[in-house]
């Protein structure tokens, strides 16, 4: 030990005691870690990196939003893509698929670049995990080129609001959604400068490429516009909302289905009830036809929206109806495209109707008793009526049916028990065919094709669709003496001759001729091999 450090430990022996010389020495070292940590916190705003803001912008935008306003006035022009702001512009982004990095969080004023002060404003109706992402308590730079740079890509990330399908257009909007009925105008709030498309036009009808139809259908648009040009809200809905036509073919049995019933379902099955239904093309003989099934898809009263003179607001609006993506399938839902197939969409009518089999009943019960299997004849008022359905019936009998001859009508609840009662239902092609939705499974449809070239209408329209509904399907195509436009044209004309010629002049020309002019008389001897191959079938059914 040198002299020094003889003399330094004298003075402090005499100036403490050894215990105050201990707690001296603590005491130095713990002032030593506070300036140190002070140091830290002072600079390391200034040793860190910036953050790094990564935002999406999805098109419903809406919902739940981070607002970043500018509280002094910018330049008209922010960017070369005329994205344009005024005095008190703002972007609105929504955090439902904000993703944000950064070392900062929750600063109270954003400083720019050219010293314009940009405030953060927490919406308190973000869930919690959201507004954890911003917790800081450091200030963080970000300048005005950035906010717009970041504002044209979110512009560009915008998700179609309306999609095309073969048959269908349809239109989902998202945020705050403001229905005006009297003007047809569907307006989707948004709270920043839009460049791109923000206008559409849809007739909410699913049968898209039929001129004759879509005519019958109103047509709606569909706008984005900015907070400020909206009209005020009238009445506020706690649910969604649906927009559809019941213009079109609809009181045809056969469209009420294929564009009507069969599209509502799959676009309102998913909201269990929960749903707004808005018609516009108010058709009341309609609505009495089907009410069965409106209340089993919507607890709420019908909104006719087209009388409406009041602003009607709405979380969300789905405008037309969703159908299958090929354009030559009826009475089918894709399985591939919905979360509903054929057989679901029939157990809800089964449901909606009160129906008891939801397949068809052995004809050998477990007593070893036999019954005597129902068929349905499908009798038509008009054109393409049987003129001898009373010797079909007793040809059926002999068989070994028991026979009902019945016209389908308005009163859809008491027809589907009469359908769904039977194993087989026969018929000529037409919308009463339709029906065959109501029969049980593993039931038997039997379709008689007129002279006229039906056999694509046949396939397509009936054909086809039975194998989605789990029926088995039989077919008979009269000869030409069978129908009644032998007798009016003769043999050698050419409606009997060459119906093909007939059919190239056009739809309204074959429809004319072979669906309106033409009845069936059936020749029983021809058709009874028809008539057993359908006990047959129905036979097979296991006890």
């Amino acid at each position: 030990m040198t002299e020094k450090d003889l003399l330094y430990d004298t003075i402090l022996a005499r100036s403490f005691s050894k215990n105050e010389q201990k707690r001296l020495g603590y005491g130095a070292f713990v002032a030593s870690l506070l300036f140190v940590f002070t140091l830290c916190t002072v600079f390391k705003p200034y040793l860190s990196p910036l953050p790094t803001v990564e935002l999406q912008l999805p098109v419903n935008a809406g919902l739940r939003m981070l607002r970043i306003t500018e509280t002094q006035k910018p330049q008209a022009s922010r960017s070369s893509s005329n994205a344009t702001y005024g005095d008190s512009a703002n972007l609105t982004i929504p955090t439902d698929q904000i993703n944000i990095t950064s070392n900062a969080t929750t600063p109270h004023k954003l400083i720019s670049s050219e010293n314009h002060e940009l405030s953060v404003f927490k919406n308190t109706s973000l869930p919690k995990n959201h507004l954890d992402s911003f917790n800081s308590t450091t200030n963080t730079t970000i300048s005005k080129e950035q906010v717009v740079t970041e504002g044209n890509k979110l512009e560009k990330t915008m998700k179609p609001i309306c999609k095309k399908l073969a048959r269908t257009k349809i239109c989902e909007i998202n945020g705050d959604v403001r229905v005006h009925g009297k003007s047809a105008t569907i307006h989707a709030a948004i709270t920043f400068a839009f460049s791109g498309n923000s206008t559409w036009h849809i007739k909410p009808y699913a049968r898209k490429g039929d001129v004759a139809a879509m005519e019958r259908v109103r047509e709606w648009t569909v706008k984005l516009e900015q907070n400020a040009n909206l009209s005020r809200c009238v009445r506020n809905h706690s649910v969604p909302a649906i927009l559809f036509s019941l213009g079109g073919y609809s009181m045809n049995n056969f469209h009420d289905f294929t564009d009507i019933v069969i599209p509502l379902y799959t676009t309102a099955r998913r909201f269990n009830g929960e749903v707004q239904f808005l018609v516009t093309n108010k058709n009341q003989p309609w609505i009495n036809k089907f009410k069965g099934i409106l209340k089993n898809l919507s607890n709420y009263e019908l909104i006719y929206i087209d009388e409406e003179d009041e602003t009607h607001c709405f979380s969300s609006v789905t405008a037309g109806l969703n159908r299958h993506r090929e354009y030559y399938k009826e009475l089918t839902i894709d399985p591939s495209d919905s979360e509903y197939s054929m057989s679901d969409f029939r157990k809800f009518l089964r449901d909606s109707y009160s129906l008891r089999n939801a397949a068809a009943r052995p004809v050998t019960t477990r007593r070893n008793q036999r019954r005597r299997p129902r068929m349905l004849i499908l009798a038509r008022g008009r054109s393409r009526a049987f003129t001898n359905a009373g010797a079909i019936a007793r040809a059926a009998k002999q068989i070994g049916f028991k026979v009902v001859v019945a016209e389908a009508n308005a009163d859809v609840a008491s027809f589907a028990q009469t359908v769904n009662s039977c194993d087989v239902m026969l018929g000529v092609h037409g919308a009463g065919l339709t029906n065959m939705v109501f029969l049980p499974e593993n039931a038997v449809v039997v379709q008689i094709l007129p002279i006229g070239g039906f056999e694509w209408l046949a396939k397509t329209d009936f054909e086809e669709p039975s194998k989605g509904m789990n029926l088995r399907y039989l077919e008979y195509k009269i000869a030409a003496e069978e129908s009644t436009l032998l007798r009016r044209y003769g043999r050698d004309h050419e409606v009997v001759r060459d119906p093909s010629a007939v059919g190239k002049r056009g739809w309204e020309m074959f429809q004319s001729v072979y669906l309106v002019q033409q009845n069936v008389s059936v020749d029983i001897n021809r058709f009874r091999p028809v008539l057993v191959k359908a006990f047959e079938l129905v036979q097979m059914q296991s006890v």
